[in-house]
């Protein structure tokens, strides 16, 4: 009873949440942008670092080729830094082709969690693991430059000038409910943003100053999720997903979001944005047809067919044997249609709708309609 009662509280709270506002002003153009977070925003840094491969057609749409983005292109962080007149982050992990760190850099990998990995994790990269490799990052250009500048890493002032986005969490929710209750779920999110407070504020306490949080998407509409956690009908909300995943996001989303006006509170020079993902990708899922998709939650290249086309023994490009026969995990005939790319990631059509509510400004906390320097074309 209690916690259905603290889920009531939660669900009233979150409906009135885009009308809660910080009061730090924001200010969106900068000179570079250092990214934390996992597969939503990785461009490369799983591949490079554990040294594997995605195969075709991952990458097809925009790079035509896989370009170590969980994708057929680009990705949300891919789109916000064009929007901002910045080039697309290179990892950190990603050593060949001279890669040019002047305006930032990415220390996003896939997989990763905030909480520290474990035995089974899929990247050893978490949170706190990323925030220590920025340290060396920093620590290294600074000897480099020498009081001089580069072209290829990024100017001193700009550590303290620069945007620090994040976009991670959604790994440890996911993760926990293949071994936890959805009550244990919800019980390990304070410990799981207890760990996140001290990456933030190990990064605070080294200079930064704008913060750009991401909250997480709704989980319970990946068809990953629902192939696992969905067989059950009772378990599945109005939209088809599973309720105790997208429930899940709403408690952490607004723990999150406490979180974040808890440091605002403390850290009164710098600007914390809390970004609402999870109503600019609920809606786009709510309204697919609307916004010009036509499958919600059928995964473009995967292996089964409808209703999902997902198969957790197979992954998007993969050819395997499967009870006796060959099979392949294609790619749809046209990515646009569709707003899941592969039973957990997004396509780039859906990347890009969900990056172009996010420039409005809209679902943002503060707001930043009115600083915005450009005006995003909302359509593809």
């Amino acid at each position: 009873m209690a916690m259905k009662l603290m889920l009531l509280i939660f669900s009233l709270f979150y409906s009135i949440l885009p009308f809660l506002v910080l009061v730090s002003p924001v200010d969106i153009e900068y000179q570079a942008i250092f990214n934390f977070g996992d597969s939503n925003s990785d461009t490369g840094g799983l591949i490079a670092g554990l040294g594997g491969h995605l195969y075709p057609p991952n990458g097809q749409t925009y790079f035509h080729k896989p370009s170590g983005r969980f994708s057929d292109g680009r990705l949300i962080i891919d789109f916000l830094m064009r929007a901002m007149n910045l080039p697309f982050l290179n990892s950190y992990l990603d050593s060949v082709g001279a890669p040019e760190f002047r305006r930032g850099c990415n220390f996003a990998v896939a997989g990763s969690t905030i909480l520290p990995s474990t035995a089974v994790s899929i990247s050893p990269f978490s949170f706190g693991i990323q925030v220590a490799q920025f340290f060396r990052f920093k620590a290294r250009v600074l000897e480099l430059l020498g009081g001089k500048t580069d072209k290829f890493l990024p100017q001193e002032d700009y550590f303290k000038l620069g945007l620090y986005m994040f976009d991670i969490g959604q790994n440890d929710l996911a993760g926990a409910f293949y071994s936890k209750s959805e009550d244990q779920v919800l019980a390990s999110i304070p410990t799981i943003l207890l760990e996140f407070e001290a990456g933030v504020r190990k990064l605070y306490d080294q200079g930064a100053r704008r913060f750009w949080i991401h909250n997480t998407g709704p989980l319970g509409c990946l068809p990953q999720n629902i192939a696992k956690f969905g067989g059950n009908p009772s378990k599945l909300d109005e939209l088809g997903c599973v309720s105790s995943h997208n429930r899940a996001s709403k408690v952490f989303n607004l723990q999150l979001y406490a979180l974040c006006r808890k440091l605002q509170g403390e850290f009164i020079d710098a600007n914390i944005t809390y970004v609402d993902v999870f109503s600019i990708k609920f809606s786009l899922i709510a309204n697919f047809s609307r916004n010009g998709f036509k499958h919600p939650t059928t995964a473009c290249c995967g292996y089964g067919g409808p209703p999902l086309n997902y198969d957790a023994r197979i992954f998007c490009g993969q050819t395997k044997n499967l009870n006796g026969s060959s099979v392949m995990a294609e790619g749809c005939d046209n990515a646009n249609d569709y707003i899941n790319w592969d039973g957990i990631h997004y396509t780039e059509a859906a990347n890009l709708y969900v990056s172009q509510q996010i420039l409005t400004g809209n679902y943002s906390n503060p707001p930043f309609s009115n600083k915005m320097p450009f005006l995003p074309k909302l359509k593809f």
